[in-house]
């Protein structure tokens, strides 16, 4: 395999940012809530409460930063992106490659939980021979992917994917999952690249489906009115994110039934 331009990394957040990052959640401003309303206008300002003062007080970094450091991650330059990925050997007589491609709100955390499940599936019940060589990318401007440099890169991420996989790591056939922005990527790397995509699997139907643009985000109307907001407030932030976790996931209001407080702040 080819390890051309392939550098093995680790996270490693510098103390000033999570200082910086402490000082801003202590700092917090409370929105008001009609009593009562929970999480009907949005998400409910009393969770949200309770979540930040866990940040405050309860969740380490640095514990999460270690469980996280434990898999191998890599950083590599692809058509003059700098790509984030863990890449994990599976265990078995011929392990076959697979690639991961997260959605919105989300980064290459979603997948950690099952990563050992397809790389060693005999220690989970499983036989060996149904092992994958696993390939979980952050998608660009997503995690500890680079941000793109230019507008549509959505809709190219997956030649950057392509390229990854058969130069990078040097599989000329492989297989490929992602739900939400992961399942258009993950559709449109089947289609323009068939002669090395043996099979996919989607969460959901990719919106182009339905021949116009998602229109229930911000993104395709004015980002930049709303990241500067969220990109100061981390408080503002983990609000519009955790609403969008509770909503979007099998957790019937509850979301602590499917994550915890930790697993949404990391």
């Amino acid at each position: 395999m080819s390890t051309d331009n392939l550098s093995t990394d680790k996270i490693t957040v510098a103390a000033e940012v999570l200082n910086d990052l402490q000082q801003r959640v202590n700092r917090t401003r409370w929105s008001y809530q009609i009593a009562g309303t929970g999480w009907d206008s949005g998400t409910d300002v009393e969770y949200l409460m309770d979540l930040v003062s866990y940040w405050q007080h309860g969740y380490d970094w640095r514990t999460q930063e270690r469980a996280l450091n434990q898999f191998a991650h890599f950083k590599t330059n692809v058509d003059d992106i700098g790509i984030h990925f863990i890449y994990e050997r599976g265990k078995g007589p011929n392990p076959f490659p697979l690639i991961l491609t997260h959605g919105y709100p989300d980064s290459f955390i979603r997948f950690t939980k099952i990563i050992p499940m397809l790389t060693d599936p005999e220690n989970f019940g499983g036989c060996a021979e149904g092992a994958f060589d696993v390939v979980v990318l952050d998608l660009p401007g997503y995690g500890f992917c680079d941000r793109p440099a230019k507008h549509g890169t959505s809709f190219h991420v997956n030649d950057l994917w392509a390229h990854l996989m058969t130069d990078t790591r040097g599989y000329m056939r492989f297989g490929a999952h992602g739900g939400d922005w992961g399942g258009t990527v993950t559709e449109q790397l089947a289609r323009s690249h068939a002669g090395s995509v043996v099979a996919i699997h989607l969460t959901d139907v990719p919106f182009g489906h339905i021949f116009t643009k998602p229109t229930i985000l911000q993104s395709p109307r004015k980002p930049q009115s709303l990241a500067p907001g969220l990109n100061d407030s981390p408080g503002g932030l983990v609000a519009w994110i955790v609403e969008k976790l509770r909503g979007w996931s099998d957790c019937n209001g509850e979301i602590e039934t499917g994550l915890t407080k930790g697993e949404v702040l990391t």
